[in-house]
């Protein structure tokens, strides 16, 4: 929110003052660079205030822009931006060049003389609150080290510094002008013609120096760190869109008044991503005219004409446009198009710039279309592996938490599933496979296909556990056979239980095995928690192994918890959430909830455990018998 100190009065005041504060995300520059132009182009209508001339406006809005990037990029804090704005004038012309005691005093009474020329001093102040982290520029530039903005500063304005306070850091610089210097615009109101200036490359070996009849040449204030920093922002980007984004704010204003960045799309298309403008007023306009005519065909090297699109501004000499393609790997990723006021032209220094940062762009983006579309490939393949849904079941009320380990995962050790059998039987599992990488995940889905046929195919929760298990020792054998004694066998832990529910009578009668598993804990009305079955071996490991079931009743308002390692080792420093009897405590301390609430319960007790993030997969299951309405059971 702008606001103004009680002497911003009128612009013939000898100081005005005015501040605006900004969040740090990646629109504060933009805001930094609308607040600084506003302002001063008010400024400059007012009476007494001729030196505020348009390079001058430009020039402030270019540095601020600089300094409140910086803040953003390495302090990460709430920025403050003033702008104080000093008037003066200087002393007449003959008495310019003599010492103060020396020029004659005024007569009593006499009229004063004419005043010299107006001059303005713009002081503008960019503080965060990160007061400890250094302001980085001048020689560590060189080093590489990153926060080059002030050598940019340090070329443009009067005099700069940084100023320490114990709760903020203030970066400032302070430029000056002078009424009728060159620079300064003649009084009366200016006008600004559009045209359609072509833009001009010099020819090769030119040097970069106008040839007679030349037009001006495209100036580079990007600065020597310009590079740079655009590898810094670009690196590690993953969207594509942030890309644009970000590519557009770092070259609008250092190399153009404006940017548009196209990216193709399938079927050949261009579609325009980003448009960015120094006068954020005419983004909307400058989007729509360039959506009415994509690039079709741009030249390789030194950037393609572009006609000069009317709603985009122009100085009194026209405007240029380049193109420039986006090209990664061999393949054409998009177009950049720079527009600039002014009939201009771009020496072969602006041009390598421009066409390296085109590549880091094009490099970027390409990157960023090869991660979304492999991300997209493995939550595809990711899905596959889980159920789309859990099966209803009459009487038993059923709800899952799953938390896949790893980032961007959907899918990992862990494994769970309920479905139908037929007959009113209903099947439920929650499995581990041994680690957490693709071949993992890739077991996870083998193992539940399996159970499911095995179990389809009339096979008891015993003999369904024994033909996998010896299906996980054979896999195993044959992967140590392939690939020597380096190659790691895959165990596999697995609660397997079936669910018989009678028409008529309460509850449901479930059979359940734990191979290698936290056993399932039988939660009773009165509170009482026992086990609901015996440990026994993991699956893979022996091919001989044979397993055993235990039968119960769940009754109505009993609950069936099943968990795996992911919740009964969450760890605090030395120790393990189930360490004595620790999930016994917690599931009674849900008794009375429904199905979903005890496993949002379980699930924030795991997290709530530790300090730090969860390292394994955590997945749990619950099964809580209600009473059944009659009829219900099909």
């Amino acid at each position: 929110m702008t606001s103004l100190s009680p002497r911003t009065t009128a612009a013939q005041e000898p100081e005005t003052v005015s501040r605006t504060g900004l969040p740090a995300n990646q629109l504060a520059a933009a805001g930094a660079r609308r607040f600084v132009r506003t302002l001063l182009t008010e400024r400059a209508a007012a009476p007494g205030a001729a030196a505020i001339t348009p390079d001058l406006v430009d020039q402030a809005v270019l540095l601020v822009s600089e300094l409140v990037t910086n803040a953003v990029m390495y302090a990460g804090t709430d920025i403050d931006v003033v702008c104080r704005l000093e008037y003066g004038h200087k002393p007449p012309e003959d008495d310019a060049h003599r010492p103060a005691a020396a020029r004659p005093a005024a007569r009593p009474g006499a009229a004063p003389g004419p005043p010299g020329p107006a001059t303005v001093a713009v002081v503008l102040e960019v503080s965060d609150r990160h007061p400890s982290r250094v302001v980085r520029g001048g020689v560590d530039a060189r080093s590489g080290e990153p926060g080059f903005g002030l050598q940019l500063v340090s070329a443009l304005a009067e005099s700069w510094g940084v100023t320490y306070r114990k709760s903020t850091k203030t970066v400032w610089f302070r430029l000056e002008a002078t009424e009728g210097e060159p620079g300064a615009a003649p009084a009366g109101p200016a006008r600004r013609p559009h045209g359609a200036a072509t833009p001009v490359r010099l020819p090769p070996g030119h040097g970069g120096r106008p040839l007679p009849g030349d037009a001006a040449e495209w100036v580079d204030r990007g600065g020597p760190s310009f590079l740079a920093e655009t590898s810094e922002l670009l690196a590690g980007q993953l969207d594509q869109d942030m890309v644009t984004a970000l590519a557009a704010q770092l070259l609008v204003p250092r190399l153009a008044d404006w940017c548009a960045i196209w990216l193709s799309v399938e079927g050949g298309r261009m579609a325009l991503s980003r448009v960015w403008h120094v006068d954020e007023r005419r983004i909307g306009p400058l989007r729509t005219d360039l959506e009415r005519d994509p690039p079709t065909d741009v030249a390789g090297a030194g950037g393609t004409p572009w006609p000069w699109p009317e709603c985009a501004g122009a100085s009194p000499t026209g405007g240029s446009a380049l193109a420039f393609p986006l090209v990664a790997r061999g393949e054409l990723q998009g177009v950049l198009l720079l527009g600039r006021a002014g009939r201009l032209t771009m020496s072969d220094t602006v041009v390598r710039i421009v066409e390296d940062v085109a590549r880091r762009v094009a490099q970027a983006v390409h990157t960023a279309r090869q991660y979304t579309r492999q991300t997209t490939i493995s939550l595809a393949l990711q899905r596959r592996q889980l159920p789309a849904s859990l099966a209803s079941i009459p009487g038993v009320d059923t709800a899952i938490v799953y938390e896949p380990h790893g980032e961007g995962q959907t899918v990992g050790g862990d494994f769970y599933d309920v479905f139908p059998m037929g007959d009113r039987r209903w099947c439920f599992l929650l499995g581990d496979v041994q680690g957490k990488d693709p071949e993992a995940m890739s077991v996870t889905g083998l193992a539940r296909h399996l159970v499911r046929l095995l179990a389809r195919e009339g096979h008891g929760v015993e003999s369904v556990l024994g033909r996998l298990n010896l299906a996980m020792a054979e896999e195993s054998a044959e992967a140590v056979e392939q690939g020597g004694e380096q190659a790691s066998s895959r165990f596999l832990s697995l609660l397997y239980g079936e669910l018989a529910v009678d028409p008529g009578v309460p509850g449901a009668r479930c059979t359940v095995a734990s191979a290698g598993h936290p056993p399932p804990l039988h939660l009773f009305t009165d509170g009482i928690v026992e086990p609901a079955s015996d440990p026994q071996m993991l699956l893979g490991i022996d091919e001989g192994t044979e397993f055993h079931a235990s039968t119960f009743t769940l009754a109505p308002g009993e609950t069936l918890l099943c968990v795996t390692d992911g919740v009964t080792e969450r760890r605090c420093g030395n120790w393990q959430l189930d360490d004595n009897d620790g999930l016994v405590e917690v599931l009674r301390d849900g008794l009375g909830l429904g199905a979903k609430a005890l496993a949002e319960h379980i699930r924030r007790a795991a997290h709530d455990f530790g300090t730090g993030p969860v390292e394994d997969d955590l997945s749990v299951l619950v099964l809580q018998a209600v009473m059944m309405a009659r009829g219900s059971v099909g």
